[in-house]
């Protein structure tokens, strides 16, 4: 009994000295810990960092795409080659359920994809399984058709961390590449995504 009133004493003492800014860093911390928080709590950090961030155009050295020969499948196990793209304005985003910048950003790639379908060409690119992406697009209402790799990635699309997006022109030439959470819907993505659709 002794010791628990000592130990009770000690900690209110302990929190008496502590300022309110240092409970709240580590009541943060606590929760990035817990697996249940963590990951929605990344979310709302990278939708914070998305405020501030805005894809950009490739202003030098962009790239061409010269072989458009590379196969990949659809959400429904159809072939899809890449060569259809071709002549086409075409946006490329790699991804993954489990990536919290991913799921921040997929929002407005869902808005952007609302309201330019059919008229840009959408490739949502994971190599999840199925039943997991099923999923997490009937969780969210997402309506974008997603595809798998059939075989490596062409050199153009140099991958190594997600999510990486690239705007492709009708002649081939990689417009915008950005890597990491970015509000797609934005009006200067319109406008840019306008431009190459006159």
């Amino acid at each position: 009994m002794v010791f628990t009133m000592l130990f009770l004493f000690l900690l209110m003492e302990f929190f008496k000295k502590l300022k309110s800014s240092n409970i709240v860093f580590g009541l943060i911390l606590l929760l990035l810990i817990i697996p249940q928080t963590r990951t929605p709590i990344q979310v709302m950090l990278q939708k914070g960092v998305m405020l501030f961030r805005s894809p950009s155009i490739v202003k030098e050295d962009t790239v061409a795409i010269k072989d458009y020969s590379w196969q990949l499948v659809d959400e429904n196990g159809m072939a899809f080659n890449f060569q259809n793209t071709k002549g086409k304005v075409t946006l490329v985003n790699f991804w993954a359920t489990w990536c919290p910048p991913c799921i921040a950003e997929m929002p407005s790639l869902q808005n952007l994809y609302s309201d330019y379908q059919g008229k840009v060409e959408f490739l949502f690119l994971t190599s999840e399984d199925l039943e997991v992406i099923q999923s997490f697009m009937q969780k969210h209402n997402y309506t974008f058709s997603f595809y798998k790799p059939a075989e490596n990635y062409p050199d153009y699309f140099n991958v190594s961390s997600i999510p990486r997006t690239f705007l492709i022109d009708k002649n081939g030439y990689i417009i915008i590449d950005e890597t990491g959470a970015n509000d797609w819907n934005s009006e200067s993505v319109r406008t840019v995504i306008d431009e190459l659709l006159k």
